[in-house]
């Protein structure tokens, strides 16, 4: 276990992923910032490389702050991703998921503003 996991970084990290809901997405960075470590949103790439084999945490939820799959096309974690992503409802334009229709930190701040 690394330094970062005994800290409880990346534990925190992880807990932070655990809360977005099925046919929701967040970005590294929102993540980042919702964890305490803003500005950092590699470390939260790192986290998830890191995670434990089922660990049940959904990984697959964490997506670039333009709305696409971090990974690589041909890498087959991509595909997965992608799957799993479709699968609770999440749709593309293209390789784009609209932030706006399906970004759970921004639906969680326009509830508020809106009540």
């Amino acid at each position: 276990m690394g330094e970062r996991e005994s800290s409880g970084t990346y534990r925190l990290i992880w807990e932070v992923v655990r809360q977005i809901p099925r046919g929701r997405v967040a970005t590294y960075g929102e993540i980042a910032r919702e964890a305490g470590y803003p500005g950092q949103a590699r470390l939260v790439g790192y986290a998830l490389h890191s995670l434990p084999t089922g660990s049940g945490i959904p990984w697959h939820r964490v997506i670039s702050a333009q709305g696409k799959i971090s990974l690589p096309k041909a890498n087959g974690a991509y595909r997965e991703q992608k799957r799993l992503l479709i699968g609770e409802g999440i749709a593309f334009g293209g390789e784009r998921i609209d932030l706006r229709r399906f970004g759970w930190l921004s639906s969680v701040r326009r509830k508020k503003v809106t009540r």
